[in-house]
């Protein structure tokens, strides 16, 4: 079975709100095993939610509306949901009564336009909201020869995420088929989409019954894989089947298969290995080690970094020779080894990972007098024994660039410790 949900509210189109409740609401349904295929926000106009009821009656089999059943003029769910289904609304005295209750339990006159709550689909039954005036609604009923569930449900999260527990799971757990859903996640560092397509589709096409889905984020690519099986022993094995594969195919690009960061993985195996780091930066201010001290435990193999952004802080926190600066320029090879390995040895750590380079948007003129071009960067890592060192270019603005930085910076000193 698949759902639909409606989020009802003006003010979730515009840049102020979001539709935080069809998250909540996809994730609990998974677990029921439901797959959401559609989500629509609608603003408060009756014809509008209503073909956009009809819309998601004629598609899905369950549709659930969030939002939408207070009070006001503006709020219009129960009126286009009635319409879209061709019922009529009934004023129920038990949900009424429960709301002047409610009012008299708060020493309030309840205002006459509360009644409209108790207004009710024909043949829908009511779930108490314990946590607002609005009651909820539950209709199982038939369109067109197909069965139906229609779930109304209040807007406030408060009110949404405990009635949906309280009342809707029950309901669905006892009328749907068993299902379970599993989830594999493949992250891939600094590939491009396509490449991880091309080597990846060959393989996830054989699985029908596997649903896949490329996501490219900031400088790394996500394939997900997700299936729906009658037990989750069944759900698991097909996940973890196709993503095996995919992962062979893949090799080392792959830095995670169960939805650790780079960083986290960076840190798991300096840890494994009884290793600590230092950084230097200066093209990536500090985001290599933000990123790496935003993991909990951290420190036990992270020792801390410095920010070289000027030339004379190279030289007093890294031990850069300042001839070194002024022949080869700040964005260079001799000088980023010399930073890594001048990191390294001022904090005692087992490697020293260096970064330096040209964020843009104008290409640089270096202490040497020469043009570097913006984009370019320079990446070192010492261990004590060898420095390694390798030069990268990345286009796009200032924050691309320098995200893309760090993100090479992390997956090179990943592979060294592979």
């Amino acid at each position: 079975m698949i759902a639909e949900i409606i989020a009802a509210g003006s003010e979730m189109l515009t840049p102020h709100r979001q539709d935080t409740n069809s998250l909540y609401l996809t994730e609990r349904l998974n677990a029921l095993g439901v797959a959401v295929a559609f989500k629509t926000i609608v603003g408060d106009n009756l014809q509008h939610l209503t073909d956009a009821a009809r819309i998601a009656l004629h598609r899905a089999d369950i549709v659930i509306f969030s939002g939408g059943l207070g009070p006001t003029e503006d709020d219009l769910t129960r009126e286009a949901a009635a319409a879209a289904l061709g019922l009529g609304l009934h004023r129920d005295a038990d949900a009424l009564t429960a709301m002047y209750k409610r009012f008299a339990a708060r020493r309030m006159t309840m205002p006459p336009n509360n009644a409209k709550q108790a207004d009710l689909l024909a043949g829908a039954v009511v779930l108490e909201n314990k946590n607002g005036s609005a009651p909820g609604q539950w209709l199982d009923t038939t369109v067109n020869g197909h069965r139906k569930i229609v779930i109304l449900l209040p807007g406030p999260p408060k009110e949404l995420m405990p009635l949906f527990v309280e009342a809707c799971e029950p309901l669905l757990a006892r009328e749907l088929p068993e299902r379970h859903f599993a989830k594999r996640i493949l992250r891939i560092a600094l590939m491009p989409e396509s490449k991880v397509d091309s080597l990846a589709a060959p393989i996830y096409k054989k699985f029908a019954d596997v649903e896949t889905t490329i996501l490219a984020h900031s400088s790394e690519i996500q394939l997900h894989f997700l299936c729906a099986k009658p037990t989750l022993a069944e759900a698991h094995a097909r996940v973890d089947a196709v993503a095996a594969k995919v992962e062979d195919a893949l090799d080392e690009a792959v830095f995670s298969n169960n939805g650790q960061t780079l960083e986290e993985v960076v840190l798991l195996r300096l840890e494994m290995r009884g290793l600590t780091l230092a950084t230097a930066e200066s093209i990536t201010g500090g985001l290599i080690s933000q990123r790496l001290t935003s993991i909990a435990g951290s420190s036990r193999t992270f020792l801390g970094g410095a920010i070289v952004y000027s030339p004379w802080l190279k030289t007093k926190f890294a031990d850069v020779p300042e001839a070194l600066i002024r022949k080869h320029g700040t964005v260079s090879e001799a000088v980023t080894k010399a930073l890594a390995e001048g990191i390294r040895k001022q904090t005692g750590a087992s490697i020293g990972l260096a970064i330096t380079g040209v964020a843009g948007p104008g290409d640089l003129t270096d202490t040497n007098g020469k043009e570097k071009p913006a984009g370019g960067v320079y990446i070192a890592i010492a261990d004590g024994r060898s420095t390694e060192s390798t030069h990268k270019k990345f286009a796009g603005d200032r924050e691309r660039v320098r995200t893309f930085a760090a993100q090479q910076a992390l997956d090179l000193l990943r592979h060294k410790l592979i």
